[in-house]
């Protein structure tokens, strides 16, 4: 693997579904999203694959709310 293919997979997110936050969780609901964050993360979640760090405005250990709630993690 090159050193580029190393550096994207580093810098992008997963998203990983959880039951329940607690009170000092950042948590956006998903109509808070920007037009290309959406689309990402509506893309990641249909598709079950990371996003690209560069694609989105989503930060590692916030939740967005959705159909239910979704930790965003670094890859």
């Amino acid at each position: 693997m090159s050193m580029a293919s190393c550096d994207i997979l580093r810098r992008s997110r997963h998203l990983e579904r959880v039951e329940s936050v607690t009170a000092e969780t950042t948590v956006r609901h998903v109509d808070q999203l920007d037009t290309e964050t959406l689309d990402a993360f509506y893309r990641a979640l249909t598709a079950d694959r990371p996003v690209s760090e560069a694609d989105v405005d989503l930060e590692p250990g916030e939740v967005i709310v959705f159909t239910d709630y979704y930790r965003v993690a670094r890859t």
